[in-house]
């Protein structure tokens, strides 16, 4: 939780007392995040972890200033993967791996 408020800038939404469940505010959504005790073991569940490839998802997180919220991500410990770019549609998407290897897009509004 704390990484993410550093690196992205998130305020918490909720934190169970066991610490164990937490979500943080993203606007109409939330993102939680379970401890790896409270997710299953069985059926293809691996953890993430910053030494191995990414997991097969991502989160995207928007920001109206894509270059300043890659920066201050970069200065929280994340890795970068992909520098800021402006895509044909006008979208600047940019990528970096969070502390758990986790891979986060960071981008700004489609049509923005």
């Amino acid at each position: 939780m704390a990484f993410y408020e550093s690196a992205f800038g998130l305020e918490r939404r909720f934190v169970h007392e066991s610490g164990e469940y937490a979500e943080l505010e993203t606007g109409a959504t939330a993102l939680a995040f379970a401890g790896e005790t409270f997710t299953p073991t069985q059926g293809g569940f691996r953890p993430n972890r910053a030494a191995e490839l990414a997991g097969g998802a991502e989160i995207a997180l928007v920001s109206e200033n894509v270059a300043a919220s890659f920066a201050k991500a970069l200065s929280a410990g994340t890795q970068p993967l992909v520098e800021p770019e402006r895509k044909p549609w006008g979208q600047t998407v940019s990528y970096v791996r969070d502390n758990n290897g986790f891979i986060v897009e960071i981008c700004s509004p489609v049509g923005g």
